[in-house]
């Protein structure tokens, strides 16, 4: 498991481009609209390549790596008085690296050192450890059922702690999981 900041840059140049899903796996433009971030040094301009219902497939390159992921927003964010920031669940490809759907959140606020963020689909638990504003899947041996889970899920959320020891959770959409996951897959053959 690698932390790349290309998932932050991502996130900001989605949240510029955001905006109500659109049929599954039509075809959109670079996230070069206004407000949209700057890549880092040596990244290329994170593009969004498609929208499958909730879901997008957003491109980016490092160098000569290319990357891929699909990601989504919460539809729900708890508690509602807190400042929450911006929110991701990140399932992320890097060819180069030999890296193939590697799930992760980014949450906008540092969580607590040292927690775990419990992912819930349908009722299957998985743990997630956090650095920073950021939690990996905990059993890289068991990813494979993860992202199986996904595909098949109705309904996931995410309860973590905040550095500040605020308990918070988060509901996302799992419509659409499916062709981004395939979309991210051939954009990073």
């Amino acid at each position: 498991m690698r932390i790349s900041p290309l998932h932050w840059i991502v996130a900001v140049a989605l949240t510029a481009t955001s905006g109500a899903a659109i049929a599954e796996t039509k075809p959109t433009k670079p996230a070069d609209k206004p407000g949209a971030a700057a890549p880092a040094a040596g990244t290329g301009s994170p593009m969004l390549v498609m929208e499958s219902k909730d879901w997008k497939v957003v491109t980016a390159s490092g160098g000569k790596a290319k990357v891929c992921f699909a990601m989504t927003k919460p539809t729900k964010m708890e508690p509602p008085t807190l400042n929450h920031g911006e929110v991701f669940v990140f399932v992320s490809t890097r060819p180069a690296e030999k890296v193939v759907n590697e799930p992760s959140l980014h949450f906008g606020y540092p969580l607590k050192e040292g927690s775990r963020v419990t992912v819930d689909i349908d009722g299957k638990k998985y743990d997630f450890f956090t650095r920073g504003d950021g939690a990996w899947f905990e059993k890289t041996a068991e990813t494979g059922a993860f992202i199986e889970a996904l595909k098949k899920g109705k309904k996931m959320t995410a309860a973590g702690a905040s550095a500040r020891g605020n308990p918070t959770s988060y509901v996302f959409s799992l419509t659409g999981v499916g062709g981004a996951l395939d979309g991210a897959a051939k954009e990073c053959r």
